[in-house]
C-alpha cells in the first residue's frame, strides 16, 4: 500500500515534519528527562539507602548497575521493534512500565526488591530511549535542523543531569530515600496524555520478518559482555568462572548475531553502517566518553560527601556548574558544529574534558571550590561538545529506514560505556585505596579488611572501633580515598586522550543535503499535522544495489548533491 505527498508545494515543512515538528521535539525532549533524572538522581541517596537497607557490596554494586545494565542490552530488541511496530507505540509503553517500576522501586524494603526494581527500570528505559532518538531522527530529515533538535535534546539531558542531584538532595533530606524515585509518577501522569496525544507515529523498513531469535541473541550477548565486565570491576579476577563464563559467552552470542544479520536478507542492524567510518568512529567515541567518565561521578559523589563532609543538597549544588555548562554546550552546539567540523569538535571536547580532569588531580582532603567550580564547568562543556558531535555524525550517517537501529546502536554505546566505566574505573579506584588500610598500629587485621570494601564501610569500622585506633582508621582511609581518586582521574584523562586521537577519522566538514526529499528515504511519518507521507519503499528510480549487485541492500548516505559546511579558519566557503 502506497502513501502520497500531503504537502507537495511546501517541500521544506514536508520535510521537518511542519511547525509540530517542534512540538514533538518537546515532547521528545520531556521523555529524555525522565530517563536522565533517573540515572542520576539516585547517586545522593545511595549513603542514606545503605544505610537504611543495608546491602553487601555486590547489592550496592547491583542497585547502581541494574539499570544501565538492563537497558543497554535491550535497546537493540526495542530499537528494532519499534522500527516494526511504531516507535510511538513501544515509547508509550515504556512510560507506563517505567512508571510501575518506579513505585515498586520507592517501596523496596528490601535490596533484592529495589535491585528487581531497577531492572524493571531498565526495560522501560530501553523502549524510550532509542524511539526518541528515531522519532526525531524521522521528522527532522534535514541535518541543519536535525543539529539544532540534537543540540536542544541533549541540552535537556543536563538539565535532567542537573536536576537529578539537586532534587534527590532535597528529597532525601526532607523525606526518605524512597522519594527519589515517586518524582517520576507526576512526570508519567504529564508524559502519558500528551504523547499519546502529540507524538507522530513512524516507521522504519519493515520488509520480511522480525528476527525474533537475533534480537534475544544480542540481548543476552551484551549482558553477559557487560555482566562479566562488572564482576571483573568487583574485585573477581578474570579467569574465575564467575568472570570469564559470562564475557565468553556473550562475546560469542555477539559474535554469532552479527554473523546472522550478515546472511539474512531483512537484519534487525544493517552491518554495512560499521563499514562507514564516521558511524564506527562515532560509536566508538561515545563508548570511550561514558567510559572515561560515568564512573568518575559516582566517585565525586562518594568524595564530596564522605570526605568534604558536604550534604546531599550541597553535594548537588556542587554539581550544577557541570551540568550548566553541558546545557550550554548542547544549545550551542549546532552553530559550533556547523563552524568547525565534527573532526574538531569532538577532538576538542576531548581534549577539553581530558585537561579538566587532570585539573581535578589538585583536589585534596580540604574544600577548594574554586578549583572544583571551574575543573566541573570544563569537564561539563568538554563532555557534552564531544557527545553532542559524535550523536549527530552517527545519525546522519544512518539512512531514515534503520533509525531505530542506529538509534539503538548509539543508546548501547552510551549504556555500555556507562557500566563498563562504573566496572573499570571502579576496580582502579579499589586498587588504589585498598592498600592504604593495611597495616594501621592499633587496627585488627579484619577490621581492616572490612574497612578495606568502600570509605562509608571503613567509617563505619573506625566508628566501632574508637579511640585512637578509630581516628588512624578514620584518617587513613580518608588519604586512601583521596590518592585513589587522583590515580582514577589520570586513567580517566588517558583514555579522553585516546578519544581525540580516534576523532582524527570523523569527517573534516558537516555535509548537509541542499534537498531533503531527496529518492533515499522510505520513511513513514503519520498521525501530526505537517508531517511528510512518503511511499513504503524506494520511489522510482531510488534502487539500491547492494552486495553482489543485490537490489535493495544499502543505501547512498546522503542525496548526490549537498552541501560541505568548512570549519572556521579553512580557508574554503560553503559549496553550493
Amino acid at each position: 500500500m502506497s502513501r502520497t505527498n500531503t504537502a507537495p508545494a511546501r517541500p521544506r515543512a514536508a520535510a521537518g515534519g511542519g511547525a509540530n515538528r517542534w512540538v514533538v521535539l518537546v515532547v521528545l525532549c520531556v521523555s529524555l528527562l525522565l530517563v536522565a533524572l533517573d540515572a542520576t538522581i539516585l547517586h545522593v541517596a545511595v549513603p542514606s539507602l545503605t544505610e537504611d537497607l543495608r546491602p553487601g557490596s555486590t547489592e550496592l554494586l547491583w542497585i547502581v548497575d541494574a539499570y544501565p545494565l538492563i537497558c543497554a542490552s535491550l535497546l537493540i530488541l526495542f530499537g528494532t521493534l519499534g522500527d516494526r511496530v511504531g516507535r510511538r507505540r513501544v515509547l508509550l509503553l515504556g512510560y507506563a512500565l517505567f512508571g510501575v517500576a518506579s513505585a515498586v522501586a520507592a517501596l523496596a524494603t528490601e535490596p533484592s526488591v529495589l535491585i528487581a526494581a531497577r531492572a524493571l527500570l531498565g526495560v522501560g528505559g530501553a523502549m524510550i530511549m532509542p524511539a526518541t532518538l528515531s522519532i526525531l531522527r524521522a521528522v527532522f530529515p534535514d541535518r541543519r535542523e536535525r543539529a539544532t533538535a540534537i543540540g536542544v535534546w541533549t541540552a535537556v539531558a543536563a538539565i535532567g543531569a542537573a536536576t537529578g542531584p539537586v532534587l534527590g538532595g532535597f528529597l532525601v533530606e526532607h523525606y526518605w530515600w524512597g522519594s527519589v524515585f515517586l518524582i517520576n509518577i507526576p512526570l508519567m501522569a504529564l508524559i502519558l496524555p500528551l504523547g499519546r496525544r502529540l507524538l507522530p507515529e513512524s516507521r522504519g523498513a519493515a520488509d520480511g520478518p522480525w528476527d525474533v531469535l537475533g534480537a534475544l541473541m544480542a540481548a543476552a550477548g551484551v549482558l553477559g559482555c557487560v555482566l562479566g565486565v562488572k564482576r571483573a570491576g568487583a574485585g573477581e579476577p578474570l579467569l574465575a568462572p564467575p568472570t570469564a563464563g559470562p564475557l565468553l559467552l556473550g562475546a560469542v552470542l555477539l559474535v554469532l548475531f552479527v554473523r546472522r544479520q550478515k546472511r539474512r536478507s531483512h537484519p534487525l542492524i544493517d552491518t554495512g553502517l560499521f563499514a562507514r567510518p564516521a558511524f564506527t568512529t562515532s560509536v566508538g567515541c561515545i563508548v570511550l566518553a561514558m567510559l572515561a567518565l560515568v564512573g568518575l561521578e559516582l566517585i565525586a559523589v562518594q568524595y564530596l560527601q564522605l570526605v568534604l563532609g558536604l550534604s546531599p543538597l550541597e553535594t548537588g549544588l556542587r554539581l550544577l556548574p557541570l551540568t550548566f555548562a553541558a546545557m550550554a554546550a548542547g544549545a550551542t552546539g549546532s552553530y559550533t558544529l556547523r563552524r568547525i567540523g565534527p573532526r574538531r569538535m569532538v577532538g576538542w571536547g576531548f581534549v577539553l574534558t581530558a585537561g579538566a580532569v587532570l585539573l581535578l588531580v589538585l583536589m585534596g582532603e580540604h574544600d577548594r571550590p574554586l578549583l572544583l567550580t571551574v575543573g566541573f564547568v570544563l569537564l561539563g562543556f568538554g563532555l557534552q561538545t564531544t557527545l553532542f558531535s559524535a550523536y549527530e555524525s552517527m545519525l546522519s550517517e544512518a539512512p531514515p529506514r534503520s533509525a531505530g537501529g542506529a538509534a539503538a546502536i548509539g543508546e548501547t554505546s552510551y549504556q555500555l560505556g556507562a557500566g563498563m566505566g562504573i566496572a573499570l574505573l571502579g576496580s582502579v579506584m579499589n586498587a588504589a585505596y585498598a592498600p592504604g588500610l593495611s597495616g594501621i598500629p592499633g587496627v585488627p587485621e579484619e577490621a581492616g579488611r572490612a574497612a578495606a570494601n568502600s570509605l562509608g564501610e571503613a567509617y563505619k569500622v573506625a566508628e566501632q572501633l574508637g579511640g585512637p585506633a578509630g581516628e588512624a582508621l578514620h584518617q587513613a582511609a580518608r588519604q586512601s580515598f583521596v590518592n585513589g581518586l587522583h590515580v582514577t582521574l589520570c586513567v580517566s584523562a588517558a583514555l579522553l586522550l585516546a578519544g581525540a586521537l580516534m576523532a582524527l577519522r570523523l569527517p573534516r566538514v558537516m555535509e548537509c543535503p541542499v534537498d531533503p526529499e531527496g529518492p533515499d528515504a522510505p520513511e513513514a511519518v503519520e498521525g501530526a499535522e505537517g508531517v511528510r507521507k512518503v511511499p513504503d519503499g524506494p520511489a522510482p528510480g531510488a534502487e539500491r544495489v547492494g552486495r553482489a549487485g543485490s537490489p535493495g541492500a544499502a543505501e547512498p548516505r546522503v542525496p548526490a548533491t549537498r552541501e560541505a559546511i568548512e570549519p572556521a579558519g579553512s580557508g574554503g566557503r560553503p559549496a553550493h
